[in-house]
Formats: structure tokens, sequence, C-alpha cells
């Protein structure tokens, strides 16, 4: 009980810092470039709400937070009857994928992979790209000319080391490329990571992650560079003693935007099935004024395994702007 309303309190908290007002009041909102790199990948984590920097408990933590690929209780061998192994049983090798038709018909799509070196650490590779389609080209008349295409790609490294029982760290290295047409812009980012267990058996986290810290080594013209999408968040996790339910939270700041927070809710009782719900402020962004923005910052989805297999879906409500579905698929071996 202590634990639960530990949890309760600092999940409160961090929705209680930040503003509830619906329009944005950041003057640098929408300024930053590669904007793709703020798409979350993974279902599970988006029907959470994206309430995983304190989480992060599968490959998707290439993204969220590099900390999470060491970060393991020691006593956290809860065993699966029905699995036929423990819960947190972690493969040498995770490979996870991703895709999402996103809002417009953009396409966007998330690959990793996770290497255990030993006991404390981990490595990873990573890989995110967004195609915009083609485009009709026109001249000053409006009259056609052609077309052409956009695209983004990000490749990423990364790694992670437990220092101690309850403590891990996690870095990524970014190399990041935009193309439009016959121009192109590059930057280099980082991402960096902290993961602490508040109980030896992992069943409570705390995260903290910076990512997207870098720059634009040259911009789609010779006159001008943006700045990056960097973002601080801070999450917090909880596996309820003798219920079963696992809920996440989740307090940022993107360094273009407002505060924002996230918080999410896993019933783990009918595993190898699994039903999530997520609630964000960020839908806040989408609303239009239209019938369907109370619906804005919602989401869903479930999730199954079978064996080392991990199929997700999730449901994510942009209000009238419309809605997206993740499909993510994880393979460890």
């Amino acid at each position: 009980m202590r634990k639960i309303s530990t949890f309760i309190l600092l999940a409160s908290a961090l929705a209680y810092l930040l503003p509830t007002s619906a329009p944005a009041v950041n003057s640098n909102a929408g300024s930053a470039a590669y904007t793709f790199l703020k798409i979350g990948t993974g279902a599970k984590s988006q029907a959470l709400g994206g309430a995983f920097v304190g989480l992060a408990d599968d490959a998707t933590a290439l993204y969220y937070n590099p900390a999470g690929l060491t970060a393991r209780g020691e006593g956290e061998l809860l065993y699966d009857e029905l699995l036929g192994k423990p819960l947190n049983e972690i493969p040498k090798n995770r490979f996870t994928a991703s895709y999402i038709n996103y809002l417009v018909d953009f396409q966007y799509g998330f690959l990793g992979y996770i290497r255990q070196i030993d006991s404390s650490t981990s490595v990873g590779a990573s890989a995110s790209y967004q195609n915009y389609g083609t485009f009709d080209r026109l001249d000053a008349e409006g009259t056609e000319t052609g077309t052409f295409g956009a695209s983004d790609i990000a490749l990423a490294l990364t790694y992670s080391k437990r220092l101690a029982a309850r403590f891990s760290v996690g870095i990524t290295g970014k190399a990041i490329l935009e193309s439009i047409d016959d121009s192109t812009s590059t930057g280099l980012a980082m991402d960096i990571g902290l993961m602490y267990l508040l109980s030896a058996d992992g069943s409570s986290r705390l995260g903290l992650a910076l990512t997207n810290l870098g720059a634009q080594l040259n911009g789609l013209t010779n006159s001008h560079k943006d700045k990056l999408p960097t973002k601080v968040a801070a999450g917090i996790s909880h596996r309820l003693v003798g219920l079963p339910f696992l809920f996440s939270a989740e307090a940022g700041k993107a360094f273009d935007n407002d505060f924002y927070a996230a918080l999410g809710m896993e019933l783990i009782s009918l595993r190898p099935f699994f039903v999530r719900v997520g609630w964000s402020t960020q839908g806040r962004d989408y609303r239009v004024g239209g019938d369907n923005d109370f619906a804005a910052g919602f989401a869903g989805g479930f999730g199954v395994t079978y064996k080392n297999y991990q199929i997700d879906y999730s449901y994510s409500s942009y209000a009238d702007l419309g809605s997206v579905h993740r499909i993510s698929i994880g393979v460890g071996f």
C-alpha cells in the first residue's frame, strides 16, 4: 500500500507540473528541424500515452531511454507458468520493427537491434525514417514541371551500462539526413538516459532522458540552420503488488514547445495478452475547435507474446486531424 500511495503521489505531481490550458505559449513552438524525431515509435509505448521514459522495458528503449536496455531488477524473476519462463528474461539479441501510416499519409518506420554483451552491458543500433511521398513541382506561374520527393532518416548507435544493482545509464549517438528535392540537410545528435529502480525487484522505476541534443551541420539552404527538437523528460512506472495493473507517468519539456504530461495503464492479468490505455496533454496541440477535440491525446491498444515474439497494436487520436494506427513486432533470440 505504501508503494501504491507513493506512485500515485508522484504521478499526480508530474501531472500538476504541467499547464492545462489548450493554447501553446512557447514562442519557439514548431521551430526545430527534423520533426520526425518527435514521432513516438513502438505501439506499446504509444498505447500508454507515450509515458515510457520511466518504464523503457522493451527494445524501443533505444528511442525513449537508452538506460532501459540494462535496467533489470535482481529479484525480478516473476515466473509465468503459461509462457514457461521468467517475465523479465532478456535474450542476448533483441529486434524490434514498427510502422506507422502517419497523418496526411506520411509513412514512418523504426528498426532497432540490441545485443547483450554481458549481464550489465548492452549495445544497440537503430534507424528511423519518414517518407513524405511525391509532390507536384510548379513554376512561378503555377505550371506543373514534374514531381519531387522528400524524406528523413536517422541512424543511431547506443551503449548502455548498469553501474549498480539499481542504476543504469545509456547514451545514443545519431546521424541525421533530410532530403527535399535536390536539397539536403545533415545533423548530429545524442540521447542520454538514466534509470533507477526504486525497488530491488524492478517493479518501481524512475527514468530521466535528454534526447536529440545536438546541432544541424548544414541546413537546406547555405544561409540558414535550425535547432534540433531537444527534449528532457522524467518518468515513473509501478507494477502494483497483488493487483493486475502496471502504471506509468511522464512529464517533459521540448525546447521548442510547452510542458506536457502523459499517463498510461497496462492490464497484465490476461498475459500473454495485454490491454493498454493512455492519455497525453500533447493532444491539446491537435485541437482545432471540432467535434472530436475531446478525444485528442487519448490512446489505447493491446499486445500479445508468444515464446520470444511480441506483437503490439495502438490507436492514437489526433482529433479532427485523424487517427494513427501503429503496429510493432519484437523478437528475442
